[in-house]
């Protein structure tokens, strides 16, 4: 089985399972009155999921072994992994999941200049002069944007301030 095919294959898995819950456990929540409308809550999920197994199928079935085994310049070999930076992929990963369990309690300015100096400094930027300013002044435009403009309240500050 080629990587491809597995992905295709977990894919068309968890779009069969979000079809099911569409299909299946949506019904019953409706409205009286949405009964009859042409366009329900669970319409875009319906959808969705049909259109992702069959997207799947496709790739499952179109995507076979090779008949030459050489791997081409973009491709991923699967079989020698090591000499990929897994250990930037999974600081990196490691960092998302800090970041997004530090964005209540340390605020959103905290939490995004943090994230974007670590990631900087993770993918191999040493210019610290240069970093911090730009990740604190990128977290601010972000924040001042979406409070601001988009009218989303974002907790700027610690929680104690």
């Amino acid at each position: 089985m080629t990587l491809e095919r597995a992905i295709a294959g977990i894919f068309l898995l968890l779009c069969l399972v979000y079809g099911y819950t569409a299909f299946v456990s949506m019904e019953a929540n409706l409205l009286p009155f949405e009964l009859n409308m042409t366009f329900l809550p669970n319409t875009m999920p319906k959808w969705l999921s049909i259109l992702g197994a069959i997207v799947g199928l496709v790739v499952v079935i179109q995507s076979g072994p090779k008949a030459n085994a050489e791997i081409d310049a973009g491709e991923i070999d699967y079989r020698n992994l090591r000499q990929y930076k897994l250990g930037q992929a999974l600081l990196l990963l490691s960092l998302m999941v800090a970041y997004a369990l530090l964005l209540r309690p340390i605020g959103f300015l905290t939490a995004t200049t943090l994230f974007l100096a670590g990631g900087s400094v993770i993918l191999g930027e040493r210019k610290f002069i240069m970093l911090i300013p730009i990740a604190v002044s990128t977290a601010f435009l972000i924040w001042y944007l979406v409070q601001e403009m988009l009218g989303i309240f974002l907790r700027p500050w610690p929680w104690f301030i």
